[in-house]
């Protein structure tokens, strides 16, 4: 991989049917409603047939795309799969299925989630949400949404509006704190959204802030990030540094998501 890659739309191009594709896979789950089986993880969390055969699938995917580019993806790295990668590797982060609970529950808000990381930053990355028939991507060239069979179009964040902020919030994990956070705010109105989708609403000019208090691991929050940092905005964890990857045990901080500065 050249270093111009990331930044071609051509890569931004092939993520999208990566995903797309992906998703196909996981709506076909997605169709057998309750009969589909569930296990427990070791750290209590769900997971399903659609979350292994999704990543199956993007894993030989990029295997095929990038042979040389390591990959972290949830469920390998679940069942001991970790590859050592440094401070300024390039690498893959994946989430075949984010918002398994969304899944299970019928909602539509679980996404494909794919990140190129670099330096620790999100360089490209992508996020479909088959059930929404919506994929949002990008690089450092440009942010893109686009419906399935739709040819992309550009978005970016947007001006707060003078009514106050539309802020975004977990749908599952809530917390006190926010409150507190949100008191040195203007605020209009809170949307409740699941997945990565909420990083996307930012990047669509649709909301404005998204703080996040609770648990969320690397590959939770890559492709997100680099979706809304083309966009326009940032992530930051809470003493405003930029939210980075490649970190010991892929835990994250706890951060905030905003659109305009």
């Amino acid at each position: 991989m050249n270093d111009d890659y990331a930044s071609d739309e051509d890569l931004l191009s092939v993520l999208r049917l990566i995903a797309e594709r992906a998703g196909k896979i996981v709506l076909g789950y997605y169709a057998e409603g309750e009969d589909i089986e569930v296990t427990t993880k070791a750290d209590d969390s769900p997971v399903t047939a659609a979350d292994v055969a999704c990543e199956e699938f993007i894993l030989d995917a990029l295997a095929k795309l990038t042979p040389d580019v390591p990959v972290v993806s949830e469920e390998s790295f679940s069942n001991g799969v970790h590859p050592k990668i440094g401070p300024h590797d390039l690498f893959w982060l994946v989430d075949p299925l984010d918002g398994t609970k969304e899944f299970l529950s019928r909602n539509g808000e679980f996404t494909v989630n794919i990140a190129l990381v670099q330096d620790g930053k999100p360089i490209a990355g992508v996020v479909h949400a088959p059930a929404l028939a919506m994929t949002w991507a990008g690089s450092e060239a440009k942010a893109t949404f686009s419906q399935t069979d739709q040819p992309p179009m550009p978005i970016e964040i947007r001006q707060v509006p003078e009514e106050g902020l539309t802020v975004v919030a977990s749908r599952r994990h809530g917390d006190d704190r926010i409150e507190d956070y949100l008191a040195g705010f203007q605020v209009h109105q809170t949307l409740a959204a699941g997945s990565s989708v909420k990083f996307c609403l930012i990047a669509s000019g649709r909301a404005d802030l998204y703080p996040r208090f609770g648990p969320t691991m690397e590959w939770d929050t890559a492709a997100g990030q680099a979706v809304l940092e083309a966009a326009g905005g940032r992530v930051e964890t809470l003493d405003g540094q930029p939210l980075r990857y490649g970190k010991p045990g892929w835990r994250n901080p706890e951060f905030v998501a905003f659109g305009s500065k």
